[in-house]
């Protein structure tokens, strides 16, 4: 990305800003797939259209509302991305991760990610929220590739791209909440395939415990802005092959719906904690 495309997320912030209805965000949120009805309990909301944005993609995926909603959530002035795009859907790593940049202009300092994963540890069950610890980037590209942004560093530190402090805290919440929590690793592939049962046996071989096709551009560039970033991964299906059943996207969002109501507790748990 070039450096007129880090002006252009400062243009884009300083258009949206009279329009968020909030002084500054302090938050930052990216709601995955099935997980955009936290966005409803935002109070006093302002919901933008991505369509409506310079430089956002319009999401085409079921269960991703593609609207920027800001507001206060628990004491907090948060903004948050209901859905987002993909990378399967044609669009380049920059394009996936350039909502961030333009949250960090808009004054973010805090990142939380979340999305729909599934399953790659046998311990883990439908429904089931992890605390990503860590990620493995087999999406094959890096959305800082090409020239240098104005503001990046050109080789950002990896070394806790999920911050411990932040996801110590999200354990707490979960304590508080009576809600399971385990800590684990995301791996992100570009999809939009599942994975075939030979590639689960690769990924798990490689230590990964959850899987999808998103998250990890978007927590690359925050972390080279400096962002803190906290994530979790809701379970929604079983890894491919260990059940015996085809895995579609419409069991995804049933079990997004049906067990959603944890996910919005801890998250906002969480919230009341930072605030």
């Amino acid at each position: 990305m070039s450096a007129s495309a880090a002006q252009s997320a400062a243009d884009v912030a300083r258009e949206l800003r009279p329009r968020l209805g909030i002084a500054s965000p302090r938050l930052a949120l990216v709601l995955g797939s099935g997980l955009g009805a936290l966005a409803d309990e935002i109070e006093r909301p302002v919901r933008i259209p991505f369509g409506e944005i310079p430089g956002f993609k319009v999401a085409q995926v079921a269960g991703h509302k593609g609207a920027l909603v800001s507001g206060r959530l628990d004491g907090v002035e948060v903004v948050a991305l209901a859905g987002r795009v993909h990378m399967y859907e044609g669009w380049s790593a920059q394009d996936a991760a350039f909502p961030i940049r333009v949250v960090h202009a808009l004054g973010a300092r805090t990142l939380f990610v979340s999305n729909a994963a599934g399953a790659m540890n046998p311990r883990f069950q439908p429904g089931d929220l992890m605390a990503i610890a860590d990620h493995i980037n087999l999406m094959w590209t890096n959305p800082l590739i090409g020239p240098l942004t104005e503001g990046d560093p050109r080789f950002p530190d990896m070394s806790e791209p999920y911050d411990r402090e932040l996801r110590a805290e999200l354990h707490t919440a979960a304590l508080d909440a009576g809600i399971p929590l385990a800590d684990g690793v995301y791996v992100g592939l570009m999809g939009p395939t599942y994975e075939t049962p030979a590639e689960v046996r690769m990924l798990q071989r490689l230590g990964a415990d959850s899987v999808g096709m998103s998250t990890v551009p978007e927590v690359i560039v925050a972390r080279a802005l400096g962002m803190r970033v906290a994530g979790v991964s809701f379970i929604t299906n079983a890894a491919s092959g260990s059940t015996g059943a085809p895995l579609s996207h419409a069991e995804v969002l049933e079990v997004t719906e049906r067990a959603g109501g944890q996910f919005r507790t801890l998250v906002r748990r969480w919230i009341s904690r930072l605030a």
